[in-house]
């Protein structure tokens, strides 16, 4: 279904906002990320409350340490009863092995779905100045196409990547039900903040990509429903019932308003 392909960030400072997001965009989005900040704020008991409402949760807290601790780390994850769960490609082979490793023996254990786990490989906020500064020399193309292959060599379920990158990782990773997920969407003529590498919503599905995260651009419209109406309406397979106002069917490659 087309609303699957939307992930709402819930980049929101309380529960109590987050729940009222979910609420309101039940059934237009297929998922809800939760990511460092809002987790920092409300815990683990929030994730638990969107899953047990029936909306899906995208647990993104990028782990990144030693094997035995984000193994360990994503056990816990995984029995919140998340979709999807994510670590960082950057911290090796033997990290994503350990943990698709856990993860899979904990599940079929204690009898939960095991969610997707996908690596982070270039923060979409970076450019070639950001990678230079943390010791990489190479540019964003070439470090998100290695971290991918070692990312599907190590078991990952897919990666996290701007949209820029997807039409390069497509070509690079075989592995059957691989799946992108991309942060940094924009809507055309909008200012991009501090992400670096952007595309639209319609831009990065076209290139292959399965779920596109979008926040701002709903968190911080008047009216977040029909946003995210219109978000799946640009990506050019919602129904034209999704929008309510037949002004503002634009048809696929439409801006946002």
């Amino acid at each position: 279904m087309t609303k699957n392909k939307l992930i709402v960030a819930l980049d929101v400072e309380t529960a109590q906002e987050a729940l009222h997001l979910v609420n309101t965009l039940r059934g237009i989005a297929g998922m809800f990320k939760v990511g460092s900040q809002l987790f920092t704020a409300a815990g683990p008991s929030l994730v638990r409350e969107i899953v047990s409402s029936g909306a899906r949760v995208f647990l993104d807290l990028k782990y990144h340490d030693i094997p035995n601790t984000v193994a360990a780390a994503s056990v816990e994850a995984a029995r919140l009863g998340v979709s999807i769960l994510n670590v960082h490609a950057s911290g090796g082979s033997e990290m994503m092995r350990r943990t698709a490793a856990a993860v899979a023996e904990s599940a079929d254990a204690a009898g939960f779905t095991r969610p997707l786990i996908i690596a982070v490989t270039v923060l979409t906020s970076a450019n070639e100045i950001t990678l230079a500064e943390a010791g990489w020399s190479t540019n964003p193309d070439q470090l998100v196409w290695r971290l991918s292959l070692l990312a599907e060599t190590s078991g990952m379920d897919g990666v996290v990547a701007s949209p820029r990158e997807v039409s390069l990782i497509r070509s690079a990773v075989k592995k059957p039900g691989f799946i992108i997920v991309t942060p940094g969407i924009r809507q055309t003529g909008s200012t991009p903040g501090d992400q670096k590498r952007v595309m639209t919503a319609r831009e990065a599905i076209i290139a292959g990509a399965d779920y596109v995260v979008v926040g701002r651009p709903i968190l911080e419209a008047n009216d977040p429903a029909r946003a995210a109406q219109q978000i799946l309406y640009e990506m050019g397979i919602a129904p034209q019932t999704a929008l309510s106002d037949p002004k503002e069917r634009k048809g696929p490659g439409c801006v946002y308003n």
